[in-house]
């Protein structure tokens, strides 16, 4: 007998679940909370097909009309889904110029010390890092016309600008350039240099007024920097790499509708609704439950819906496009946090101020999760190393409850660094289990209407390829 698998939100993830046996290929009825629809799930490939309530008894009964075709493909399903899982190279850095950050928000994965005492990377260490980095990825990526990323990343970037200035100027041809700032250094002059070099630039905004961007997020004495993330958005007004980055905690939670429509109004492309990561105690001390955050995120993404219809104009959710694109065309994800393994170690790493690497940005300030230094053993080891391999050897195929979820392979359980401080080991779910069912059931319901488009870039299908259709 086959279960439909409906766990309501806020509920264990495990309640309902129905665990696969024999030799398979099994399908798994999911009930996508649709009145008309419900998806029959492949959850080993990531497969995925809707069928009508009515008809979803025949489609299970019969072997021709569904379960022999997929049967015929599963070998090029899973392939593909290996592919993406396994056999990655890096082609991304989140490159930490300094420790700093004039900022000192609650939900930080930096420890405070660090924020306030830490090392600045010399310019001539800075120039010969991205030397090494472009030697490494001349041979990893092969034969490419794909430029790697560097995303200068904090603490925040731009307390080192006099040497990040210079680097992206040096290495310009090499690599497509980022940067992520909490905004209070970005004058006019520092818009005017990263605009003209097509550097992408991401803003961080936790509310739609000062009053709610405060509760988590000011400068070391309590001062407001809400005002400066809008005059830098006035400044960037129309320009197609920016990006604002919103933590979602239990301080905003009721404020994401004005919010979103804040950045629409200021004509932003692009936005995450992140739920905040709880790596670190002060995270968890404003994570929301799962009921209310899906409740609230969920009624953003209609709002920016509603906004679009009306004025034409997206604004997209980058975090929950993701998942969008993890069912409708897995490979072209541009985000790797909901998968499994995750992209920490294998579709990117990070680089400390110090030269130290990491898996990833959040397990900077873990010392356990130091795979080695970029200037004494080079980026080749530390992708070998036992702290990288125990983060890219996170498999949610060989731990429960994850093992026996029909979404396994379109949320990944996120995150291994949330998962490993928060829960005690890489082996178990990370903090938000039931949003993830949530916001998938929603992406099902969203393509079953026929709105995925609304929700993605443009040109998001481009040279994708229809593998089945039924």
């Amino acid at each position: 007998m086959l279960t439909t698998v409906h766990t309501p939100v806020g509920q264990p993830a495990t309640a309902g679940r129905f665990c696969n046996t024999g030799y398979g290929p099994s399908l798994m009825p999911l009930d996508i909370g649709h009145p008309d629809w419900m998806a029959i799930l492949g959850p080993e490939t990531a497969f995925w097909s809707l069928v009508r309530r009515e008809r979803l008894a025949d489609a299970l009964a019969d072997p021709e009309l569904l379960l022999e075709s997929y049967r015929e493909r599963r070998p090029e399903f899973q392939a593909e889904m290996d592919q993406l899982r396994f056999g990655l190279q890096p082609s991304a850095v989140y490159f930490n110029a300094t420790d700093r950050c004039n900022l000192d928000c609650t939900y930080c994965y930096i420890p405070g010390d660090l924020r306030r005492h830490g090392a600045h990377m010399s310019g001539d260490q800075l120039l010969q890092a991205l030397a090494r980095l472009k030697e490494y990825f001349a041979t990893s990526m092969g034969e490419t016309t794909r430029k790697p990323r560097i995303i200068f990343h904090g603490a925040e970037p731009l307390l080192n600008r006099a040497a990040i200035f210079p680097g992206i100027d040096a290495f310009h041809d090499d690599f497509q350039f980022g940067i992520q700032t909490n905004s209070t250094l970005l004058d006019a002059e520092a818009i005017d240099f990263l605009t003209t070099r097509a550097v992408s630039i991401g803003l961080s905004l936790d509310g739609p007024e000062a009053a709610v961007t405060d509760r988590t997020r000011t400068a070391w004495n309590g001062d407001s920097v809400h005002a400066a993330v809008l005059r830098s958005l006035e400044r960037l007004a129309d320009y197609p790499a920016l990006s604002v980055i919103t933590t979602v905690t239990t301080a905003n939670l009721d404020r994401l509708l004005p919010l979103v429509d804040l950045l629409h109004e200021m004509k932003v492309p692009a936005c995450l609704l992140n739920p905040v990561r709880c790596t670190l105690p002060g995270a968890r001390t404003v994570k929301p439950d799962d009921r209310a955050l899906a409740t609230a995120l969920i009624a953003a993404l209609e709002r920016t819906h509603v906004l679009y219809r009306a004025s034409g104009r997206k604004l997209i959710v980058a975090n929950y496009a993701n998942i969008l694109l993890a069912i409708l065309a897995p490979t072209a994800r541009r985000l790797m946090c909901d998968i499994s393994p995750c992209g920490g170690g294998r579709a990117f790493f990070a680089v400390a101020a110090s030269g130290d690497l990491f898996p990833c940005s959040e397990f900077i300030g873990l010392e356990a999760f130091r795979g080695g230094n970029l200037f004494q053993d080079g980026i080749a080891n530390a992708l070998q190393s036992a702290p990288f391999k125990l983060v890219t050897g996170r498999d949610v195929e060989r731990f429960a409850p994850c093992n026996t979820c029909a979404i396994r392979h379109y949320c990944g359980s996120p995150c291994p660094a949330e998962a490993h401080e928060m829960n005690g080991a890489m082996e178990r779910t990370g903090a938000f289990c039931a949003l993830y069912e949530e916001l998938v059931r929603h992406a099902f319901r969203v393509i079953a209407d026929g709105r995925e488009g609304d929700f993605l870039w443009e040109g998001w299908d481009a040279g994708t390829t229809t593998l089945f259709a039924l």
